[in-house]
């Protein structure tokens, strides 16, 4: 029988991980088929039953369900326990385990296509949800100087640096999403070297597809700007970025590298990088 794995998340339809993690399996002749599971939060738990059967290998996890999911499943990794969410789930034998490899994933493009190295740096990073909790995680152990979160909604902002916080991280600060907010950052002498978007805005099929989470004006030009949304590729921030003079870091590579490590623990086999790469960006032309 054809092994099946998947992604799971509402809305979904933007997901083109199906093209470079079918490219991959097609590489090493795998008879393996990646799918899109679009899942009702309603039927979150329904289908993670569903999910158990000896067929799925296993499934990635995506937005709304990256924290959630985690109560559904038998085990989680200790990094993924850390971060506080799961990306990717491995089936064994009917065991759900939960990882995470979003953190590693944005580390690594963050260094090889960003440039980029976080130690004794400033970052600003945007969202509380999921994603924002792996990448100032890994940014944090990756000895980052100044953490700042911005978020809309100040209970889940503070429940993140007090996680953080809780593994030994220090120098958390938090801000609002407003102007009054982020203008003294983001205007002063020494703006945050690195601002990360990982909220859904200006992805496709997300709630504000046409929108920026920082006003044009507000954009330092010193700053390496990151948009964790990869489709469109350049989205309305890394566009506004890139006038501005700033450098721009898509969220193709996050994608590819933590689609990579997800792409080793269903098959055990070594990611082929460049194939992913390709199929990746064809599907985004």
């Amino acid at each position: 029988m054809t092994s099946k794995v998947g992604i799971i998340g509402y809305p979904i339809n933007h997901s083109i991980s199906p093209v470079f993690q079918q490219a991959a399996f097609n590489h090493y002749g795998l008879d393996i088929r990646y799918q899109i599971w679009k899942i009702n939060p309603d039927y979150l738990k329904q289908a993670v039953a569903e999910l158990r059967q000896p067929h799925v290998l296993g499934f990635n996890v995506t937005v709304p369900y990256k924290e959630l999911i985690m109560a559904e499943l038998d085990e989680i990794t200790q990094e993924a326990a850390d971060i506080g969410a799961v990306n990717t789930v491995i089936n064994q034998k009917g065991n759900l385990v939960g990882h995470n490899t979003d953190g590693r994933g944005f580390i690594r493009g963050l260094r090889e296509e960003g440039n980029f190295e976080p130690r004794g740096k400033t970052a600003l990073v945007i969202g509380a949800g999921g994603s924002a909790k792996a990448v100032s995680h890994h940014l944090l152990e990756n000895r980052l100087s100044h953490l700042i979160i911005a978020n809309r909604t100040t209970e889940r902002a503070q429940n993140l640096r007090a996680a953080l916080r809780s593994l030994g991280h220090k120098n958390i600060h938090l801000v609002s999403l407003t102007e009054n907010d982020l203008k003294p950052i983001l205007t002063s002498n020494s703006p945050p070297d690195l601002i990360v978007n990982c909220t859904s805005i200006g992805m496709v099929g997300g709630p504000a597809p046409t929108q920026t989470i920082i006003e044009p004006h507000l954009i330092p030009h010193s700053s390496l700007i990151c948009d964790l949304v990869y489709n469109p590729l350049i989205t309305p921030l890394l566009r506004s970025s890139k006038d501005s003079g700033a450098r721009i870091l898509t969220g193709l590579p996050m994608l590819i590298y933590q689609g990579a490590l997800a792409f080793n623990l269903w098959s055990n086999h070594e990611p082929p990088i460049e194939i992913m790469f390709d199929a990746a960006k064809k599907a985004l032309e």
